[in-house]
């Protein structure tokens, strides 16, 4: 595959213009969620020819604009958001037209919605960059006299960043914009909290940035996209204090009456009451109302002004000096604490720094001091090591702040990031450390790159993604050890391997990352791997520091201007690499980042005697045995978007190519490292074999295995006592072998460990490939490197071949005396605990399980008692080792795939008598630990019945009583979490999460009433998405009125955070309905139920329908339509959904994509037209009648009435009529007066016609025809209906 060409990608047409710096002002109203903003942006031309002015703009009402100070030649401007519905009666079937009008707004980048015509009169001239006049202008604009003579070192850094811009925009005349709008109901781009009624958090409010443009242009015109970066000034008008906000109820109740009634969910039935102003005012305490609202905004805070004629509200200003887009304006408002965390930096880097300190300010809600004090204890010390290690911080400070509701994790923005709450933990919960950490110092990294350095095309969002969290994980390497840091590593790794199958190659999920959020979690994943494995072949081959050089020397290019607008792309990042590096990496980014999928080795090994050699073969098998992956559930969506969206697969490569390190400890003990070439699919070689010693250490441990016997102490002085053993060295004695029914090498064994030329081989010992390794050594070798190589990944590597090595009483000796060795890292430790699962086998006696429970009395319970300890989780390590043990424990079964009773029992009564008394720390992790232990363990027996009595009699004591304790005792914390609440009710989420694991088995009859108590409006968030999840595992999305409820919430909760994870939530349940998962268990349940199983052979066809639903996107879609496509409530729900008022644009287009998937289009348009109404009338006396409609509608067609056709003059002889029946006398009334005969009756006319020759027919037969004569008279008629007079 050829390398990356630094050549210019496809694009949108240019703007011809660019953005050197804007204003905002915003007048933001909270109680009425009203904004009122004004805008003034100063623009670059590219060209004298520039006509028109392009600018993304959504939900505004335009009220002024100008030019230059000139009104503008025209405005064209339509807001996508009138769009968001149709000007007619439609439904479901009608979802494409809908999505063809929002169709600009949705694609990336989305069409530009304001569209400005300069006037004729503005002259755009070209202008020297160097001049005076040119630097001048520019300046004035961008400092905006703020901080141009304040002499400090910001000012000078933007006059030298400014003037590069200069050099590369500023060839004519700048323009200045200015807009002036009203933002009615802020529906995108900001969210509201506490200001509902119910709502009973305190009241706060902030801007809702997204990965995807759209959401910066909610709130001011902007040219919302990533690489149009300018500098900033801000200034935010709001209420002074809480109080101040809701004595506005006035001016402002009069604007929430017109509301929407489904902006929260109160309730199924009648959507949401406006709030009631007065009621939520009195709810404050008059300390709440005295609350200030502080307002923190991207950049720096310049002033505080009290507005002289409103005292109540206040105006703050900020100011950017960095350049950095739209995207990446972001603020909050609220009752704000704040605290300082630069005082949690150390004093000798204080000392160190200086003045060079970074200011760090963290700020969140009222009572939650101590918990982001706990929460964000490592930011000073990151903040410190990223400053030292890659350069100068971008901005003069950094700032946190922690809201409710937000819908990701974190929002980066410009030298603030906003937080959610959910993040915040207490100091007595251990479960989230290293989580909370991580994704808190990636927020800070992102500083440097994500938002003062960006991807300059969406393909190169890898080098930006790769390199935050390849700096990240740097720092957390400092903060939690090298074996945390290698282990993480590895899982990572073996991650990777897993999930790189059928997808696009790094350098193609750029673009793809805002399809789906697994695209972006898939990117996180792997490009800070691919940047850690060419670290290791850059310090390997340079002998530099590795990429840590590179990244600070692509930092400091970015801050002198040497990179153009601070947009990073692959091939100058490849050339910055190999330049300070000197090593081409052409074939490494050609394989790992161009191209998808991982290597798959090979290795088989022989030692020659006669050569003293080892000769290898290293054999890639990643392009065999290709099997079809079967669809998930989970990742169904993905799929789907995929397979619409024509995202391909990368080829498999046949071969990957680069340096390999392969360590060799032979027989002295010493390691020898060797650096072969991978060249081709399949490589061979020779290594030379440098001892000249005998393999003796088999003979030094039975030396110390009988003094040991013996009670002496041996020492071993000897030259073939030169290795030591180091891990795994317990356990030893004779007593203590008999207790834990040990076992060891047999004779057989130990004469070929003795014959061996060396310990063992450690393929890829520096950890240079992304790959998976199967070398084909004895077990005693793999067991060796477990023992004594010292390096994690080399544990980790032995542990997972022996894990797939059948059960074996050896195996468990093995894994118990590592999971038993405190000095192992506590991940190996717990590995060590997932293999004795395997070996619980009753052929082998359960060794396994009594390995497990011993190993759980040693630890945790008092001597010779199975009685637990009261708990002591000061020891990390210790805490893991007591979560391990029991989710190992509750994996045994039996032969029949259940869980023996002594496995219950044992779970059952740790459940019951844990003690917490003496702790310092939370143990509810523990406890849902616990508790889901059970649950797996009791679900894997059926329910008993009438025809098991038997059997439970001889199973010692298991029987329905033993379920309901079971039950009991999980339900028995769920009420405790009630009255308690555990950190995110993790205690009731667990149990729901129970009660839904023992439903499928078969144990307990669940109804939807005990989860959807929880799914009420006020429950915690956690708890509502939980019930929500269990309601469509169980399949409920079958019951209409659940999938009633379900999508009325989802389509109208207040909470972005809530609405996102419905959405998933519905994504899953659609690929489970479509994959057939659903049918799967209620045909289970029902099997297990009747206790008959009967089986029967289907037809061809079904088999292959079956295996294409699970297989195929299109079979499984063809699937979810026959299921789901004639669901009438589905329907209607699913298109009031679409019609609600709260979704923003990005969850309309998630619905759409759902119904282009559920239903077929039908291009129509449904014509209402009223029915009749019935007139009526009312005698009032006095000869008058009152004549009205009533509501008596009429459905079928009146009976038609008889009208004569007009009559044509014919030259035919006049008709004879005889004895012929009087006419029904119409309105008008016609007389015919033959001249002689006959007589023809007359009717109401009164005009004369000429004569109408009568018909042959009406006479006699061969009568000559008689003349008639035809008088039409119109007059005045008599009576309702009567005849007139002639």
């Amino acid at each position: 595959m050829a390398p990356i060409a630094d050549l210019p990608s496809p694009q949108v047409p240019e703007l011809g213009f660019s953005i050197s710096h804007q204003k905002v002002e915003l007048d933001i109203d909270l109680l009425s969620q009203r904004l009122k903003g004004r805008t003034e942006i100063t623009i670059n031309p590219h060209s004298r020819d520039l006509k028109n002015v392009r600018l993304n703009c959504r939900q505004c009402e335009l009220t002024r604009f100008s030019v230059n100070g000139r009104p503008a030649a025209g405005v064209a401007y339509e807001d996508p958001y009138s769009r968001t519905t149709l000007p007619w009666r439609a439904g479901i079937h009608q979802y494409h037209m809908l999505q063809q009008r929002l169709e600009g707004s949705l694609k990336d980048p989305p069409e530009e919605e304001l569209v400005i015509t300069l006037p004729r009169n503005i002259r755009i001239d070209e202008l020297d960059p160097y001049s005076e006049e040119a630097q001048n202008l520019l300046l004035s604009k961008t400092l905006g006299g703020t901080k141009r003579d304040s002499g400090d070192g910001s000012a000078i850094d933007l006059t030298q960043s400014s003037r590069t811009a200069i050099e590369q925009t500023a060839r004519f005349t700048p323009i200045t914009l200015y807009i002036e709008y009203i933002v009615e109901k802020v529906r995108d781009g900001m969210h509201f909290v506490g200001w509902e009624e119910g709502d009973f958090r305190y009241p706060h409010a902030y801007s809702t940035n997204s990965l995807s443009p759209g959401a910066a242009c909610c709130l001011f015109p902007c040219l919302d996209e990533l690489t149009s970066r300018c500098t900033w000034e801000i200034s935010i008008k709001c209420q002074r204090t809480i109080g101040d906000a809701f004595q506005r109820s006035s001016r402002s109740s009069t604007q929430m009456q017109v509301k929407s009634t489904s902006g929260m969910s109160n309730g199924i039935n009648g959507g949401h009451r406006p709030p009631s102003v007065d009621d939520k005012y009195r709810s404050f305490s008059d300390e709440d109302k005295a609350l200030d609202l502080a307002v923190i905004c991207t950049g720096d805070m310049t002033d505080e002004i009290i507005d002289p004629q409103d005292p109540t509200r206040k105006t703050t200003s900020f100011i950017c000096t960095t350049a950095i887009s739209s995207q990446h304006v972001g603020f909050a408002i609220g009752p704000f604490e704040h605290i300082d965390l630069a005082e949690f930096r150390e004093s000798d880097e204080d000392d160190r720094l200086g003045q060079n300190a970074v200011p760090i300010h963290g700020f969140c809600l009222p009572g939650r001091v101590e918990e982001i004090k706990n929460t964000c204890l490592p930011l000073a010390k990151a903040v410190d090591f990223f400053t030292m290690t890659y350069g100068a911080y971008p901005f003069s400070n950094y700032k946190i702040c922690f809201v409710d509701d937000l819908h990701p994790d974190i929002l980066d923005t410009g030298s603030l990031s906003i937080c959610s709450n959910r993040l915040l933990f207490p100091e007595d919960v251990i479960e989230p450390l290293d989580r909370v950490s991580r994704q808190l110092i990636h927020a800070l990294a992102s500083q440097w790159i994500g938002i003062n350095i960006v991807p300059k095309e969406p393909s190169d969002t890898w080098v930006v993604v790769g390199i935050a969290y390849f700096i990240t994980n740097v720092f957390m390497k400092k903060l939690s050890g090298n074996n945390e840091y290698r282990y993480n590593a590895k899982r990572a790794a073996d991650r990777v391997i897993e999930l790189d199958v059928d997808r696009p190659s790094l350098y193609d999920t750029g673009p793809l990352i805002t399809l789906d959020p697994s695209e972006l979690e898939f990117l996180e994943l792997k490009a800070p791997l691919v940047l850690f494995i060419l670290d290791r072949r850059l310090t390997k081959a340079g002998g530099s520091s590795g990429l840590s050089r590179i990244i600070s020397r692509i930092f400091l290019n970015a801050r002198v201007g040497d990179l153009p607008n601070s947009a990073i792309n692959t091939p100058y990042f490849v050339r910055t690499c190999e330049k300070l590096g000197h090593l081409k990496l052409d074939v490494f980014i050609a394989q790992w980042v161009e191209g998808a999928g991982c290597p798959k080795f090979q290795v088989s090994q022989r030692f020659n005697k006669k050569k003293l050699v080892v000769e290898m073969m290293i054999k890639q098998v990643q392009a065999e045995n290709i099997k079809d992956r079967d669809l998930d559930s989970r990742i169904f969506m993905r799929d789907v978007k995929e397979e619409r969206n024509a995202v391909y697969a990368g080829p498999i490569q046949p071969a990957f190519t680069g340096p390999m390190t392969i360590r060799i400890h032979e027989a002295d003990g010493t390691p020898y490292e060797h650096i072969v070439e991978i060249k081709d699919a399949k490589t061979t070689f020779d290594i030379p074999y440098s001892t000249k010693y005998k393999r003796l250490k088999r003979s030094r441990r039975q030396k110390e295995r009988t003094a040991a016997a013996s009670g002496i102490d041996y020492n071993g002085d000897g030259n073939d006592d030169a290795l030591l053993y180091s891990l795994g060295d317990i356990l030893q004695s004779e007593e203590e072998m008999k207790e834990w029914q040990l076992s060891e090498w047999s004779k057989e064994d130990e004469e070929r460990m003795n014959q061996e030329s060396y310990e063992w081989i450690r393929m890829d010992a520096d950890f240079e490939w992304i790959c998976r390794m199967s070398v084909q050594m004895p077990a005693y070798m793999y067991v060796s490197q477990l023992q004594q190589d010292r390096d994690v990944v080399a544990q980790l590597e032995s542990l997972q071949w022996i894990a797939s090595v059948p059960p074996h009483p050896l195996v468990s000796t093995v894994a118990v005396r590592t999971l038993m060795d405190q000095r192992y890292f506590h991940g190996i430790r717990t590995a060590a605990a997932a293999i004795l699962t395997r070996n619980a086998r009753d052929e082998l006696g359960w060794i396994g399980r009594v390995h497990l429970e011993k190993a759980f009395q040693e630890f945790f319970c008092y001597p010779d008692s199975p009685m637990t300890r009261s708990n002591d989780f000061s020891d990390r390590a210790s805490y893991y080792m007591q979560c391990a043990i029991p989710l190992a424990i509750a994996k045994v079964r039996d032969a029949n795939g259940k869980s023996p009773f002594l496995v219950r029992s044992f779970l059952l009564d740790k459940l019951k008598y844990n003690d917490n008394s003496n702790n310092e720390y939370s143990d509810c992790h523990y406890l849902a630990v616990l508790m889901r232990a059970l649950a797996e363990a009791v679900a894997s027996k059926p329910a008993p019945t009438m025809h098991d009595v038997d059997e439970f009699e001889d199973d010692g004591g298991d029987d329905q009583h033993f379920f309901d304790t079971c039950l009991e005792e999980i339900d028995r914390y769920r009420r405790i979490d009630e009255w308690i609440p555990s950190y995110h009710n993790v205690l009731s989420t667990t149990a729901l999460d129970c009660k839904r694991m023992l439903a499928k088995a078969g144990i307990v009859d669940t109804t939807a009433a005990d989860f959807l108590e929880y799914t009420q409006d006020g429950t915690s968030e956690y708890l509502r998405l939980n019930a929500f999840a269990n309601l469509m595992d169980l399949g409920m999305a079958k019951n209409n009125a659940m999938l009633r409820w379900f999508l009325f919430v989802l389509s109208t909760d207040p909470s972005p955070f809530v609405r996102q994870q419905m959405l998933l939530i519905f994504g899953r349940t659609l690929g489970a309905i479509a994959i057939g998962e659903s049918s799967e268990a209620e045909e289970g349940k029902a099997a297990q139920q009747d206790g008959l199983i009967i089986e029967q052979e289907g037809s061809t066809e079904g088999r292959k329908a079956d295996l294409a639903r699970k297989q195929t996107i299109v079979g499984a879609l063809n699937a979810l339509k026959d299921e789901l496509s004639a669901n009438g409530v589905l329907k209607q729900e699913m298109w009031k959904a679409l019609k609600s008022p709260s979704l923003s644009l990005q969850h309309m287009g998630e619905l759409l994509d759902i119904c282009e998937l559920l239903y077929s289009p039908e291009t129509e348009m449904v014509v209402v037209l009223k029915y009749p109404r019935y007139w009526q009338c009312k005698k009032t006396g006095k000869g008058k009648v009152f004549f009205s409609r009533s509501n008596r509608i009429r459905t079928t067609p009146m009976p038609k009435r008889q009208v004569l056709p007009p009559i044509a003059v014919s030259t035919h002889p006049p008709i004879k009529r005889e004895n012929s029946t009087p006419m029904p006398p119409p309105i008008p009334r016609l007389s015919f007066k033959p001249l002689k005969k006959p007589t023809v009756q007359r009717t109401a006319s009164t005009s004369s016609m000429d004569s109408v020759p009568q018909s042959p027919a009406a006479g006699g037969e061969g009568e000559a025809p008689k003349p008639l004569k035809l008088k039409l008279n119109f007059g005045k008629l008599k009576g309702a209906g009567g005849a007139g007079s002639p």
